[in-house]
């Protein structure tokens, strides 16, 4: 694998681990923002999901800007935004101050979930490509861990430590923005543009050029079938069943509860009798959990499958947030046990539903489809996201913690019935045998 190649997915992958960073340093800033702003639970969830209204707004803006200024250039814009959202959300003085720079984050992460892997997927070679592109799943799974680690590191800086925690992404942001003058713009976007030589010359650089002809070749080709492709054609006979087994897989990841746990980790071991330090402490385990277990996903998911790793991981988060509710309903929710179950739930998801949604999602919709069926998918994974972190810490205030795991854990059982009966194994396959696969795929 060439170095330049993976210089320019480290580089994409930063916009994960921004994408990472973004959505999980609000949970360290919970328990010090609510009293500051005034914040009943519903404010708080409304409050914690302003990011999650500008992701929704970012992925549809993404793919227009993108293919319009290129993919270099908005993921520039991106990082900026990113930088914005830092400064102005660790400055903030009032709500909507606060809220404002919060959804432009929120814009940057909908950007970065759509053109960071998009980008990668379009310089890598098609030999690493699985690989190169899974390094942006892992870069937000290491964003997570970053904003984790130094929310607790600064817990202790006074009474603005939630304005340092939310400071610190400016650094990465920075760091995002002038790593890409570095790496070129997509071959794809520049032959789009009539821009061949400069594509060629990309593609030299990242596929060597015995075989730079022939993929300048493959990418004029590819882009013409785009270029006649439509939304409509995804509500097709022949598309629409796939389209539905992208979306209600991509709400299920949501809806079975990880961003209550991402989002809200602190606010569960306080409800407990944890003290702030000792549950940013505790989100530290969860982080590493997830990182450790999404490098498990990454070996096991073409030896194994998607379709089995979903399986498994959804009869295991079942029994640990059924575990959780018991715990709750006993009221035997001593620290230890309740990370156990918590854990343990991170673990099933990071190593199952987690990483194979972003697989199974790129490999169901034909080539010329497949950016336009992933857009819609992903707006519906960050809607079921915003609702679920809207009503949580509603749900946790007038159901009590066990009602609430309990219906987290019925969803993701509901889930693994769904998987069983409705989609299909991917792995191993040519595109061309899974479209004519899929052409059979019934609801």
């Amino acid at each position: 694998m060439r170095s330049y190649v993976v210089l320019i997915s480290i580089v994409a992958a930063l916009g994960g681990l921004l994408f990472g960073f973004d959505t999980a340093v609000i949970s360290g800033t919970l328990n010090f923002i609510q009293p500051y702003f005034g914040l009943s639970e519903a404010g708080l969830g409304w409050t914690v999901s302003s990011l999650l209204f500008g992701c929704i707004a970012g992925v549809f803006m993404a793919g227009k800007a993108g293919d319009h200024y290129g993919r270099k250039k908005v993921l520039m814009f991106a990082a900026l935004l990113f930088f914005v959202s830092a400064v102005g959300s660790a400055s903030a003085h009032s709500l909507v101050f606060f809220l404002v720079a919060r959804v432009l984050g929120g814009l940057a992460v909908g950007v970065a979930s759509i053109l960071s892997p998009m980008y990668i997927a379009e310089l890598a070679p098609a030999k690493y490509r699985g690989t190169l592109v899974s390094l942006n799943q892992l870069a937000i799974v290491v964003g997570i861990l970053v904003a984790f680690f130094s929310n607790y590191i600064l817990v202790g800086t006074g009474e603005n430590n939630w304005r340092w925690m939310l400071l610190v992404m400016a650094a990465p942001a920075v760091l995002l923005f002038f790593s890409l003058f570095l790496v070129p713009e997509s071959p794809r976007w520049l032959v789009a543009r009539n821009r061949n030589k400069e594509a060629l010359d990309v593609l030299i650089k990242t596929s060597g050029e015995e075989f730079a002809h022939a993929e300048l070749k493959e990418i004029n080709e590819t882009l013409k079938n785009q270029e006649e492709s439509t939304f409509s054609e995804l509500f097709s006979p022949k598309i629409k069943p796939l389209l539905f087994i992208g979306i209600i897989l991509a709400v299920f990841q949501q809806i079975t509860g990880i961003n209550t746990i991402m989002y809200y980790a602190p606010k569960i071991f306080a409800n407990v009798g944890q003290s702030n330090d000792s549950a940013l402490l505790q989100t530290i385990l969860i982080g590493g959990t997830n990182l450790i277990f999404t490098l498990v996903a990454m070996v096991l998911i073409d030896r194994y499958g998607r379709r089995m790793l979903i399986i498994i991981g959804s009869a295991g988060m079942t029994l640990m947030l059924a575990g959780l509710s018991v715990l709750f309903f006993t009221n035997h929710t001593s620290s230890v046990l309740v990370l156990v179950f918590i854990l343990g739930y991170i673990a099933f998801f990071a190593a199952s539903l987690g990483p194979a949604l972003w697989v199974v999602a790129a490999e169901l919709f034909p080539n010329r489809l497949r950016s336009k069926g992933m857009s819609v998918a992903i707006v519906a994974l960050w809607i079921a996201c915003t609702i679920v972190t809207i009503t949580f810490p509603i749900m946790l205030e007038r159901l009590s913690g066990g009602i609430t795991f309990l219906i987290f854990a019925l969803i993701c059982l509901a889930n693994l019935l769904y998987v069983w009966r409705f989609v299909p194994e991917t792995k191993g396959k040519t595109l061309e045998e899974l479209e004519r696969e899929f052409a059979n795929v019934k609801m």
